[in-house]
């Protein structure tokens, strides 16, 4: 199974390209804006950076490299941590460019090479952009951003559900990562990036047996 994981260079990325690595039965496209160090001989390290790069040479790449793609997991993410009133242009469209239109312009990318006999797309987004959950100040930027990627899951799935291709997205609650040590410097979490790590490799790899187009919770507390 080839397998092509964005954001792998830290945090949850990291422990999961280490966990499906972990399957000699699986091929790891990592990719990360500095090329990682390859832990196995069945992980393959891209330096990529989602927003600046030429996405042509990627699909380059990846064709050469693996031929298809069964599983996509969009796990990079910006998160700037700033009041509403003191957010710039600039950090609406770092935002929104990292965690909405890079994961777009990815899953275009692969889509001609994904398996025609069963793909999974996972997105992964956060509880900041599930509708009626606690809200946070200094997160508007990222919330939004995430329920942008929550829609364009549903969206997609509508316009790919004539294909073996499924589309799911895991909202992800507090997880002591970097990311969140940046937003909530106080705060401590039971969920280690290796555990949520185990449940997102579980979930990409079987979910699309049962679900399609949804947002799904995966939170014990938020954060």
């Amino acid at each position: 199974m080839n397998i092509l994981i964005t954001g792998a260079s830290g945090g949850i990325g990291a422990e999961l390209t280490t966990l499906l690595a972990s399957n000699p039965a699986h091929t790891i496209v990592a990719l990360a804006r500095t090329k990682i160090a390859t832990k196995t001989s069945n992980t393959i390290p891209y330096a990529f950076d989602l927003q600046k790069d030429n996405y042509k040479d990627l699909f380059s790449f990846v064709s050469q490299s693996v031929g298809h793609i069964d599983v996509l997991i969009n796990n990079a993410a910006l998160l700037i941590s700033i009041p509403f009133a003191a957010l710039s242009e600039q950090d609406w469209l770092d935002c929104y460019r990292t965690n909405v239109i890079a994961p777009a312009q990815l899953i275009q990318t692969v889509l001609p090479i994904l398996n025609p006999l069963g793909a999974h797309i996972v997105n992964i987004g956060s509880m900041s952009g599930v509708e009626g959950s606690q809200k946070f100040t200094g997160l508007a930027a990222y919330g939004a951003s995430k329920a942008a990627l929550h829609n364009l899951t549903e969206c997609l799935a509508e316009e790919l559900k004539d294909t073996n291709t499924k589309v799911n997205c895991l909202a992800l609650g507090a997880t002591q990562t970097p990311m969140l040590a940046k937003a909530f410097p106080e705060h401590k979490t039971g969920i280690s990036p290796a555990k949520m790590a185990e449940f997102i490799a579980h979930f990409a790899l079987t979910g699309h047996h049962f679900f399609n187009g949804k947002i799904i919770p995966v939170a014990l507390t938020t954060p």
